[in-house]
């Protein structure tokens, strides 16, 4: 039963307002009367994981591992609920809900897996040569330790994989930092029961009460006063480029500075090579259709702008596309905000002197209705108009039209950063593709080959992130294992007694991980 309340250290406070969430498939307020969170919750929930911080940094990896499998235990005990929940917040259908449960759940559990091996502690250990010359060496050990308090934001368009117990709150509790989570204001019941089932795994583990805090939001009190409070040591943030940005430039403004690990806009380019085109246009097309219109359009990754030499297979590729595009259904966007910035943004593209509007409708006047768009438009008249590149949330996608594979090239070294970028190829376009990919790299994090960007596989050597404006750190990631690295900072010991030493850098190696030593990796017996 969902209580409407914040969940502070262990307690559930009421607030000064409500708020009510909206059924985005009927456009009606949800019954549920939430309890706005104000500056001294997030005041009261900072001061408590800072109370806690330095033990649950301290904590063996093995006991903060059986506490994140506890989180996913608990989460799949409340699947049925969260599906329920979710659908009504959300209008996500119920096998997109529970995908993205299993994901949320398994990142938990990947994460558990990752912080018990080891290897994430980067233990490094340079032993002392007191009889070297002309200086004698100290012995010197260093590893990552936690970085504190972290404050998470939850995104509007996941409501478990990127919200309460999703990466950020996984990786940052899997690296020893308690989480003070604002909730979105979007799918407030959704977070409820995931913040139950935190709490639960909380007392099934012993964990310090302060080591998670969920605070309702709506507005910008919340949020603001997150980023801003002195005990918060770092923010894992998704969301709107402008919105990001403002937070970011609370965050660098403070007096104690704090990394902002945001990530904001991505267009993710799609490349349209000569030789695939010539080959499977259409089906390319058709594959296209089925990214740009998953989940309505509403994924950080959805392949939004997309290159090609004009030409025949270009004509076909576009005339296809506007035929799968055209049967597809509109659909109910996740807020009455999001769907009104898409059709604002599909408006002035639709008007745009040196636009062509392949395909645009609208078939309700219903304030979430999204419907697919397309438009096409020169090379020259786009890098003329910088206001096209502006991202477009839905499913839309506006079509490059180059004179010749040098102007692909010429667009690709000036696109702002991207989180993914994607080469569509055949074999006989690898010369081309070659002279591409280096200009790819220095503006997405995740380049694709014959593939497409949605979808963002949970493992080790995944990239989420890119240049601004697709993150605003583009040394870091908010999916896989690298996004531990973001709340923990090295540390180093010279000299230290073997008793004062951390676990992970004592000669014994008692937690059996992998080491650093004198430059050779000494792996776990």
């Amino acid at each position: 039963m969902l209580s409407g309340k914040n969940y502070i250290a262990g307690e559930w406070l009421d607030g000064p307002d409500v708020f009510q969430a909206d059924n985005p498939a009927t456009g009606e307020k949800l019954p549920t009367k939430f309890q706005q969170g104000t500056e001294e919750h997030v005041n009261q929930a900072a001061r408590a994981a800072d109370a806690c911080a330095e033990e649950f940094a301290a904590m063996a990896p093995a006991k903060r591992a059986a506490f994140l499998r506890a989180c996913a235990e608990e989460i799949d005990a409340r699947g049925d609920e969260l599906t329920e929940m979710g659908n009504l917040e959300s209008a996500l259908p119920a096998a997109r809900l529970q995908g993205e449960r299993g994901r949320t759940v398994g990142q938990l559990r990947f994460f558990a897996d990752w912080i018990e091996e080891g290897s994430w502690f980067e233990a490094r250990i340079e032993t002392a040569q007191p009889n070297r010359t002309p200086l004698p060496k100290p012995d010197i050990r260093s590893m990552f330790k936690a970085l504190g308090p972290v404050g998470v934001f939850g995104a509007s368009n996941f409501p478990l994989a990127f919200s309460v117990a999703g990466g950020d709150t996984a990786s940052a509790l899997a690296a020893g930092c308690p989480v003070v989570f604002k909730a979105h204001a979007a799918h407030p019941g959704t977070s409820e029961i995931v913040a139950q089932a935190i709490a639960a795994a909380v007392e099934k583990t012993g964990m310090p009460k302060g080591v998670f805090s969920m605070v309702h939001g709506g507005g910008r009190i919340v949020g603001q006063s997150l980023v801003a409070h002195p005990l918060i040591k770092a923010v894992g943030f998704t969301g709107s480029t402008g919105g990001g940005r403002a937070l970011f430039d609370i965050a660098v403004s403070r007096p104690d500075p704090i990394p902002f690990y945001g990530e904001l806009g991505s267009n993710n380019p799609v490349y349209l090579l000569p030789n695939a085109m010539k080959k499977n246009a259409a089906g390319i097309a058709k594959a296209w259709a089925g990214s740009l219109t998953m989940g309505v359009g509403q994924f950080c990754t959805n392949p939004g702008l997309l290159l090609a030499v004009k030409g025949a297979d270009l004509d076909t590729f576009v005339t296809t596309a506007v035929e799968e595009l055209g049967g597809v259904a509109s659909q109910a966007m996740l807020t009455d905000r999001v769907s009104s910035a898409y059709h604002h943004v599909n408006d002035d593209m639709a008007k745009h002197p040196k636009v062509t509007c392949a395909l645009k409708r609208r078939d309700t006047d219903g304030p979430f209705e999204g419907s697919p768009a397309v438009y096409r438009v020169s090379a020259a008249d786009w890098q003329a108009n910088p206001e096209l590149a502006e991202e477009m949330f839905g499913p839309a996608g506006i079509i490059i039209e180059c004179d010749n594979e040098e102007q692909i090239l010429e667009i690709s070294a000036k696109l702002f950063g991207q989180l993914t970028a994607t080469i569509q190829m055949d074999d006989a376009d690898a010369a081309f593709a070659t002279k591409l990919r280096p200009l790819l790299e220095k503006v997405a994090g995740r380049i694709l080959v014959n593939g497409w960007p949605t979808g963002v596989e949970v493992c080790h050597s995944m990239v989420h992130g890119g240049p601004y404006p697709a993150s605003t750190d583009s040394r870091s990631t908010s999916v896989g294992s690298l996004a531990i690295k973001r709340f923990v900072r090295p540390v180093a010991y010279q000299a230290f007694a073997d008793a004062l030493l951390p676990d992970a850098l004592k000669d014994s190696n008692p937690l059996n991980i992998p080491r650093l030593v004198d430059g050779k990796w000494q792996m776990p017996k």
